[in-house]
């Protein structure tokens, strides 16, 4: 307990002088207690010291144990030695004699084994000399098990010389076998009954004996079954190109022909799979012959027909010996059956077309090099049937390379085809149509579907690519034609004279087609690439990096942007009238300002009439491109044009700012009038900027004359000097007054020419918070301040650059606008002008109501 503690419990204990009387019997009674805690500790120490003791004596007694058990371990140790001496000593001659034992039996069952061989060579040779071949082939599988327990014993000249007997008895066997074999074919099988079956026995001695021995008389059987279809074929008669099917016509007879007899081969050795390999290899180094030999180049039809059948044949012995692709074939060829019964081509295409219905594309990749194929199945001759060896392609492959003649006339075809579905063209699109693209790219595409079907059933090799090539071809033809049907600007001398030069004049119909156009660009650009990825998965993959269309889809992107400049031209153009008009506007005699000209309302006619067809028929990024395209085109020209009028007054100026502002809103509704839900924020910051420069332009033709210089470099810092002098004439300038002008303005523009400063401060006469003013505030307000200048102190003219023009009252506003009505002031129009800048954002603030009213 803590000191405060200890405290708190005495005051508890005694908390009064009368309670310190119990002081002597509580000492007491802890002093009792303590006597109690130390008699506990003392025998708690007596305790601890007795079990030491017990402790020590009890690890004594434990090592004398441990000693005690190592000393009868090492005993019995001792003991297990002495044993193990006393039975070696025992078991000594037992050993010899199982020794003796074991080598013994051995040499018994060595002697018999001996007799066994020794008679069963014996009985072998008998065998071998009576041509008993099926007793003779259990008799080599003994005789090979018997020889196979001597391998040990080959310098003994009693086994060498009983191998050297079972060779020799072999070689005999081998030559009766092939002797009899040859016997086949030569009609002995009809005259001998008995032959058939003796050749089936002869057949269990040939898988007896070594398996070269099988694959010598398997290939000296094919040999001598091809033998005559080589005299046949190799023949002047029958080694043409259109005599190809009769080669496939003869192995099929062939086979059916000999097929009870063959049934004496074994499954096994797949007799009818090796000649017909054998076969494979034989006619296709004939036709690379033949095809090799032409002087002129194969006739089209007799060609494909040749290779057709011989598809159809590797197809027949692909489904007779493969790996069960049947169903998959049999699918696909349903499916090519249905798309045959739209295909109307021409009669001479009808054979191609048959290749595309029956047979899919090919498996494996086929070798160009036919040695490099020959070797390649070697390896596989004698293989399981479907375990590896394919059939498509061990032949076809020998077209390939001379397939140049098919692909001249797909590509003729195809071009011929392209020139009549553009001939046909109406250049609208259906009624009803989602798709607003010509009718012709669908057919286009339809045509090189289907050329790339029948190619595809042909070939997957070095063809299939030079079809690509020729698809490129007839894709850029067709984007040609695109290209070459947008409106063309007026050429000559009578366009010359007329200052039509170059233009494009549009109609509402031939926007309508550019739009169109746009969209058939943009649907060929898009399945221009799918149909590279569709051929990029049939062809052989040493082609695959090759398969590009890059270069079409350029093409069809060129279109796309030609089209949609042609338009904006187009478009353009519809305005000559209006600006034409507007430069005959009397700008220089108005007498008062008053709704937006009549040119202006022309231009939003044009535009209310154009806008909301191109917006319905084009997608939102191409009618955006053009919306940027319209507004770059429109808005320079437009400010261009106001240095084309004649000389411009106060109130022309202000007539034509008006007009400017119409112009600008109605280029921002563009979007709105194309249905367009989104509109880019860069295409109203880009009209914005563009009818701000006409703006600046008027602004300055309204300032004052002694400061119109240093508002020109102020509000247009990129103006030149022949611009400057442009403007003073506009603003009716004398030649003597313009003169002063420019040379005040040249000294300015020379010297910050000199310092290479992008634009100059102004310095206009003006008081220090209009200089500031001019700085900071709006180019709208810069107008209505230095007409300000000339006339009001310095104080009012800050006053009025710094108050918001939002301040102004309706009442204010009407106030004005009656003034102007009655020819008011100079100076209070300006400050209406002003006034009414501020508020022509505001679709609702009281200028765009009184006037919309």
């Amino acid at each position: 307990m803590d000191k405060s503690s200890a405290l708190e419990y005495i005051n508890q204990m005694f908390p009064t002088e009368a309670s310190l009387s119990g002081v002597e019997p509580l000492m007491q009674k802890i002093q009792t207690e303590i006597r109690r805690v130390d008699a506990s500790i003392l025998a708690a120490v007596r305790q601890q010291s007795n079990s030491g003791t017990k402790a020590k004596e009890e690890l004594a007694a434990a090592t004398s144990a441990v000693q005690e058990l190592m000393l009868k371990i090492k005993e019995i140790k001792t003991k297990a030695e002495q044993s193990e001496t006393m039975v070696q000593e025992i078991c000594r001659d037992i050993k010899k004699l199982d020794c003796a034992k074991k080598h013994i039996t051995t040499t018994i069952t060595a002697l018999h084994r001996l007799t066994m061989l020794v008679s069963a060579v014996e009985q072998l040779q008998v065998m071998a000399a009576k041509r008993q071949y099926k007793e003779a082939a259990a008799q080599l599988e003994a005789v090979n098990q018997l020889c196979s327990h001597f391998e040990a014993y080959r310098d003994v000249p009693k086994i060498t010389e009983l191998r050297d007997k079972f060779k020799n008895i072999k070689k005999i066997l081998k030559s009766h076998v092939f002797s009899d074999f040859s016997s086949l074919g030569t009609g002995k099988e009809t005259e001998e009954p008995n032959l058939l079956q003796q050749l089936s026995d002869a057949c269990l001695v040939v898988d007896a004996l070594e398996p070269s021995v099988r694959e010598e008389l398997v290939k000296n059987f094919c040999n001598k079954e091809l033998t005559s279809y080589r005299q046949i074929f190799e023949g002047a008669e029958l080694a043409k190109l259109d005599k190809t099917e009769r080669r496939y016509a003869w192995i099929r007879r062939r086979l059916k022909t000999n097929e009870e007899i063959w049934k004496i081969f074994p499954q096994t050795w797949h007799v009818d799979y090796l000649l017909c390999i054998q076969f494979c290899k034989l006619t296709r180094t004939q036709l690379v012959d033949i095809l090799n030999n032409l002087k002129e180049k194969p006739d089209v039809g007799t060609l494909l027909l040749a290779l057709q059948r011989t598809l159809e044949f590797e197809e027949e012995l692909a489904s007779k010996f493969g790996a069960g692709t049947e169903k998959s074939r049999s699918k696909e060829s349903t499916n090519d059956d249905e798309e045959i019964e739209e295909d109307d081509e021409a009669n001479d295409r009808k054979r191609i077309a048959e290749i595309r219905n029956r047979y899919q594309k090919k498996d494996a990749s086929t070798e160009p090099d036919a040695k490099a194929q020959m070797e390649k199945d070697k390896q596989k001759d004698l293989g399981v049937p479907g375990a590896g060896f394919n059939f498509r392609g061990i032949i076809s492959s020998c077209f390939e390379a001379h397939m140049t003649v098919y692909v001249e006339l797909e590509e003729k075809t195809l071009m011929e085809s392209l020139e009549k579905l553009v001939q046909e063209e109406t250049w609208e699109t259906d009624e009803g149509s989602q798709t607003n693209i010509l009718s012709s790219s669908m057919q286009v595409f339809l045509i090189i579907r289907r050329s790339l079907k029948r190619c595809s059933a042909l070939t997957q090799s070095q063809t299939l690519f030079k079809m690509l090539e020729v698809f490129q071809r007839i894709l850029k033809a067709y984007a040609n034609k695109l290209y070459n049907r947008l409106p063309k600007g007026g050429t000559g001398i009578v366009a010359a004279a007329t200052g039509t030069d170059g233009q494009i004049k549009t109609s509402d119909r031939d926007e309508r087609m550019i739009c169109y156009i746009v969209n058939t660009a943009e649907y060929c650009h898009k399945t221009s690439g799918e149909l590279a990825e569709n051929v990029s998965n049939m062809i052989d993959p040493q082609f695959v990096d090759k398969v590009d269309m890059s270069e079409v889809q350029d093409e069809f992107s060129a279109v796309i942007t030609k089209a949609l400049i042609t338009l904006v031209n187009g478009v353009e153009t519809k305005f000559d009238a209006e600006m034409l008009a507007m430069t005959r506007v009397p700008w220089a005699s108005l007498e008062s300002v008053g709704d937006q000209s009549e040119y202006v309302n022309g231009i939003n006619s044009i535009l209310s009439t154009s806008i909301p067809v191109l917006g319905s028929l084009l997608s939102p990024t191409y009618f955006q491109f053009f919306l940027d395209k319209l507004a770059a085109s429109l808005g320079p020209r437009f400010s261009q044009n106001i240095y084309k009028c004649k000389s411009i007054s106060e109130t022309g100026a202000q007539q034509m700012l008006l007009d400017t502002q119409a112009v600008k809103t109605i280029l921002l509704e563009i979007p709105a009038l194309g249905k367009q839900t989104t509109v880019a924020t860069s295409y109203s910051k880009f009209v914005s900027r563009e009818m701000s420069k006409a703006e600046a332009l008027l602004k300055v033709i309204l300032s004052p004359v002694d400061s119109v210089a240093n508002t020109y470099r102020a509000l247009l810092p990129e103006g030149t000097l022949s611009d400057f002098q442009r403007i003073l004439e506009l603003k009716g300038l004398k030649k003597t007054d313009q003169q002063t002008i420019l040379e005040d303005f040249n000294k300015h523009f020379t010297t910050a020419t000199n310092i290479r400063h992008p634009s100059m401060v102004p310095s206009v006469a003006l008081p220090p918070a209009a200089t500031t003013a001019l700085s900071s505030a709006p180019a709208s307000a810069v107008v209505a301040s230095i007409s300000s200048a000339s006339s009001a102190p310095a104080t009012a003219f800050a006053s009025a650059l710094t108050t918001p023009l939002s301040a102004y009252s309706r009442e204010d506003v009407l106030t004005r606008a009656a003034a102007l009505g009655r020819g008011a002031a100079t100076t209070g129009f300006k400050r209406f002008l002003a006034l009414t800048e501020a508020a022509k954002d505001k679709k609702d603030g009281p200028f765009r109501k009184l006037f919309n009213s």
